[in-house]
Parts: C-alpha cells; sequence; structure tokens
C-alpha cells in the first residue's frame, strides 16, 4: 500500500535545515534501501512542505519514521500528516485499473 507523509515546514525550516540535513538524510537513504521510501523531497517555490511517498504494509512505518526525523524531532515540521493514497494507475501501482 502506498502513503504519503506530508510536512507542513516550519517558518525558519531552511535556515534550521543544515543543522540536522545530514541525519535525516541519512534516515530516509535508509528506509529507501529496505525498499519503504519510493520518493521524497520538498515542495513549493519557496518551500513550504515536503512530500515523501512510502510503499508499506502497514501505515505505523510512515509514522514510526516521521517519530524518528531529526526535522520533526526538532521542530522544522510543523506538523505531519499520513495519507493513505490508492494508486490505481503506474508500473508500481497498488491495485492496478485499466
Amino acid at each position: 500500500m502506498h502513503y504519503l507523509l506530508q510536512y507542513q515546514t516550519s517558518a525558519d525550516y531552511l535556515e534550521k535545515r543544515v543543522l540536522f540535513r545530514a541525519e535525516h538524510l541519512q534516515l530516509a537513504w535508509l528506509a529507501a534501501e529496505r525498499g519503504e521510501l519510493v520518493l521524497g523531497g520538498a515542495v513549493g517555490e519557496p518551500i513550504e512542505s515536503a512530500l515523501l511517498l512510502f510503499n508499506v504494509a502497514d501505515p505505523a512505518q510512515v509514522q514510526a519514521f516521521a517519530e524518528s526525523d531529526p526535522y520533526v524531532i526538532n521542530g522544522l515540521v510543523s506538523s505531519y500528516r499520513i495519507l493513505p493514497w490508492h494508486t490505481v494507475v503506474g508500473e508500481q501501482a497498488g491495485t492496478p485499473v485499466r
């Protein structure tokens, strides 16, 4: 099942990001290497949020990621949501419909 982890970034996100980026990226790449995190990155110009696409069986895995993310722990993320994404088109769709 696909899940979107939607981060709303804080007003000082860009200023503080440099302090925690290496640790955040390490966490993200480990999740990607396990096959859990498909894509992730900041959204907007200027940056206003971030989206991370997970392909996991249980949304608790996404929750665990967020709770251990240094961006969340250190206040760079003002809020987050975990949204089930019912994908139907594309080679990696969870439930392809033609």
